[in-house]
């Protein structure tokens, strides 16, 4: 009887739940035909993209930026990818600033490219929008890149020039300035890499043309931008080669360290003598260190060299700690070379060693009293 009962209530427990389950799915279908749909009156309705945007209008900012993710598909399966760009708002057609502030609004916009549209539908609520956006290729563009001799793009080549707004500007602007053809590949691959119509004509005004696409890609991704340049140029760094500016920017040498070493009273290197420094670890945080330690405005070369030595701020405070204060450089380079540190120090007079002086630890140390 007991079983009985008890397959009774497993029973009626499961027709409970499907009872609730398809309650929730009925709310679900209302909720779906109740849901306002209209109609957009966006052209080329052939899509060959689809994807999620974020964008955020912040006050007292002329411009936005926007945020997009969406799938990619390749030889080695399908991704995700995201990509992010500042913009203009007045660019963003059907969308008003009005619109994005508000307390809430269904909002329906579209951004147009050479190389398609991008048509946004979604949300905006005191600045702060989402939605979906589907991307419709402009199959004029493409057949006009294939009358130029480009060839034929893919749907996923029509993209990624629409995300980077590659087009017909940057091909126009490589052609007067003297530089190769680019083919289909080099040009998305230049604005995937951020290489524009701006970079381009920015590195004209400052006397560069590089003449092969590659290089171009190659300074954009080494971080060689126009605010690299033009702030080294404020230096007196001026009319550098390609490969000097590549050389500095992937050593670290910035205007910004330089900026720091010359407020903290050193006068003007080559940059040479930059990146030396910069490969052996003499940043300014190292020298604003040493001088809350004493050690204030030292030659560069002797920085260099207490750095590649192994003096730390940390060394010199050890010995600060045990009564060596104000340590000649000379010394603490001689100390380090032997492997008299502070902790050794301290274990030397924990075991009676007291009273002697730097150089008769050296001794010791020297003669074999290393533990």
């Amino acid at each position: 009887m007991k079983h009985i009962t008890r397959i009774l209530q497993l029973g009626g427990t499961l027709l409970s739940k499907q009872i609730r389950l398809a309650a929730v799915l009925g709310l679900l279908a209302l909720l779906w035909a109740c849901y306002p749909v209209t109609d957009t009156s966006y052209s080329n309705p052939q899509d060959s993209g689809t994807g999620q945007w974020l964008i955020e209008f912040r006050i007292g900012e002329t411009k936005v930026h926007i945020d997009l993710r969406y799938e990619r598909r390749s030889e080695k399966g399908t991704g995700y990818s995201s990509h992010g760009f500042t913009i203009d708002p007045a660019l963003l057609s059907g969308l008003s600033r009005e619109q994005a502030m508000s307390g809430g609004a269904h909002v329906q916009f579209q951004l147009k490219r050479d190389a398609g549209a991008f048509n946004f539908e979604g949300w905006f609520k005191d600045g702060n929008g989402s939605g979906h956006f589907i991307f419709a290729p402009d199959r004029s563009f493409a057949a006009q890149l294939n009358a130029q001799g480009f060839g034929s793009p893919s749907d996923e080549q029509l993209l990624s020039l629409a995300m980077s707004d590659t087009g017909f500007a940057l091909i126009n602007e490589l052609k007067n300035d003297g530089y190769e053809r680019p083919t289909l590949t080099q040009l998305v691959d230049m604005g995937n890499h951020g290489v524009s119509v701006d970079y381009v004509q920015g590195l004209k005004s400052y006397g560069y043309q590089l003449k092969t696409v590659d290089y171009l890609v190659k300074m954009r991704d080494h971080g060689v931008t126009l605010k690299f340049i033009r702030e080294m140029n404020a230096l007196g760094y001026k009319n550098l080669e390609p490969e000097g500016l590549i050389r500095i920017r992937d050593h670290g040498v910035t205007p910004d360290f330089i900026n720091e070493f010359v407020a903290a009273g050193y006068p003007q290197l080559s940059l040479d003598e930059w990146v030396t420094l910069r490969d052996h670890g003499v940043n300014p945080k190292y020298i604003k260190e040493l001088d809350s330690l004493g050690y204030s405005r030292l030659p560069v070369d002797r920085l260099r060299e207490m750095r590649d030595h192994g003096v730390t701020p940390e060394f010199i405070k050890d010995l600060r700690q045990l009564g060596y204060d104000k340590v000649p450089v000379e010394q603490l380079v001689k100390l380090r070379d032997h492997g008299v540190t502070g902790p050794y120090i301290q274990k030397m007079k924990d075991r009676g060693y007291t009273n002697l002086s730097l150089d008769e630890f050296i001794s010791l140390r020297d003669r074999g009293s290393r533990d």
